[in-house]
């Protein structure tokens, strides 16, 4: 198979690397240019909450369909739909004309979209070593942090044209990827691997879950829900907390995102596979996790704009570490099973974004700060699940 030669996967992961930053850059847009749509058509922070909710739930039902089915039939057709779906609904959102419409193209980015990420991280694990997967994964958080450095500029800095360019720049975009992976990137898995998966006994999504969640890494994919509850109570209501407690316009809203985003993806880039082979992925998950709950509860003190760049700084680089060392755990555990355990992942992560979203829009009713001292809250109470989970491990061992 190709992980036995640099040179021919090198080619393959810089395509994966370009179709994550351009879902990435997609999914970036939305956070700064979203909130002022939701206030164009007159509705809350609990209508912003549920916009980003719905496009996590789809994910949530699709992504384990869409994992199984890339063991079955390959990873590149189904990295085809993934951005087929997603330039799909980048012009349906550049096009809409009532609230109804987002939510519409918000379910078809969920539903389509989600094959893209998970079979993604599968072709990762497809053509990279053990040895080497850390850093496999760590250059598809770096695409993907990326993505959301650009995409939130983007999006700000394009929206003084309107509030759709971002959204046609982004499908437009997704197209392009669409017809390079066409012709350029090569299947992952042998013939024989995919009729030796198309054997294996179909199950039900929940019931696959739930064993999930029974087997070693069922205390992983919870982490993966938690981690993501958490973040997304950051990520889904930044542009209301800025706009309310600081005044800030969206394109000051973008510039915050774009300069932590910078961080955050030079820290995944360059420092997640350096850390994971010095201290191990336990470490890393335990260290990210103690000072993610700190940046949380920083976030809350600022008045001054230097002060929101440190705060939220200290949050995305704990968060720039922690998902990629949860992932390549994830993955060394997975076994032949890649596209199913990664879809798995993404369903629990995408659990964690209907959660979160839903919680911040109601929490931000009652008193801004509320989302921000909830995740800190989550954050601890994780780590402190995690040290106790790594003890019980190095005890059976």
């Amino acid at each position: 198979m190709g992980n036995t030669n640099a040179k021919k996967r090198i080619g393959p992961l810089i395509l994966i690397m370009i179709n994550l930053f351009i879902i990435m850059v997609g999914i970036g847009i939305v956070i700064p240019v979203l909130p002022y749509y939701v206030d164009y058509f007159g509705a809350s922070a609990n209508v912003l909450g549920m916009l980003m909710a719905v496009y996590a739930f789809m994910q949530f039902l699709f992504a384990p369909f869409w994992g199984s089915l890339s063991d079955k039939i390959g990873r590149k057709p189904v990295i085809m739909i993934g951005l087929l779906g997603f330039a799909l609904s980048q012009f349906l959102f550049a096009s809409a004309t009532a609230l109804w419409v987002l939510f519409a193209a918000r379910i078809i980015g969920g539903a389509l979209g989600s094959a893209l990420i998970s079979t993604a991280m599968a072709y990762v694990s497809d053509v990279t070593t053990e040895e080497d997967r850390g850093k496999g994964m760590g250059m598809m958080g770096a695409a993907m942090g990326l993505g959301m450095v650009f995409g939130p500029g983007i999006g700000g800095w394009l929206s003084v044209t309107g509030l759709s360019t971002p959204f046609l720049v982004a499908g437009i975009a997704s197209s392009v990827a669409l017809l390079f992976t066409f012709f350029k990137l090569p299947e992952s898995l042998s013939e024989a691997e995919r009729n030796e998966n198309k054997q294996q006994e179909k199950q039900n999504q929940f019931v696959l879950m739930v064993q999930a969640l029974k087997g070693p890494i069922g205390f992983l994919l919870v982490l993966v829900f938690v981690l993501s509850f958490a973040l997304a109570n950051f990520q889904s209501i930044f542009g209301f907390y800025a706009l309310k407690q600081y005044g800030y316009s969206v394109v000051k809203v973008s510039n915050i995102l774009v300069i932590v985003g910078v961080v955050g993806t030079l820290v995944q880039g360059i420092l997640v596979g350096k850390m994971i082979k010095k201290f191990g992925e336990k470490n890393v998950i335990l260290g990210s996790l103690l000072f993610s709950a700190i940046g949380f509860y920083l976030m809350t003190l600022p008045t001054k704009y230097w002060g929101v760049l440190v705060t939220v700084n200290i949050f995305f680089i704990a968060n720039s570490l922690l998902r990629p060392a949860v992932n390549t755990l994830i993955s060394k555990l997975a076994g032949k099973k890649q596209g199913m355990i990664m879809g798995l992942n993404n369903s629990f992560m995408s659990l964690g974004n209907v959660a979160g979203p839903l919680c911040a829009g109601y929490l931000f009713e009652i008193q801004p700060n509320l989302p921000y001292l909830t995740g800190a809250i989550i954050s601890v109470l994780a780590l402190i699940a995690t040290f106790t989970w790594v003890k019980k491990q190095a005890s059976v061992k």
